[in-house]
């Protein structure tokens, strides 16, 4: 069950994320680019802890998914404080 957990949070992800930057085409909102981009990070983290915790479970990449999330996560940050100017 978990694992059906792991890859509905990925796709998730993913459609919010392409969503996100979809919207951007059109109306060139940059705080919706940084949003999808931010979408993509965490989609790409949630296949990371897929990968991790069902795929090779011997192998720790928890470092690599903290990473990925951290600069999505950054990158938004960055652009809330940065369109406030």
């Amino acid at each position: 069950m978990a694992e059906a957990v792991y890859i509905l949070c990925a796709l998730t992800s993913a459609i919010c994320a392409i969503l996100l930057v979809r919207s951007y085409g059109r109306t060139r909102i940059r705080l919706l680019f940084w949003s999808g981009l931010c979408f993509i990070a965490l989609a790409v983290n949630s296949v990371l802890v897929f990968v991790d915790l069902v795929v090779v479970p011997d192998t720790d990449l928890a470092v690599l998914r903290g990473a990925v999330a951290l600069v999505g996560l950054g990158g938004l940050l960055f652009a809330l404080i940065w369109d406030t100017r």
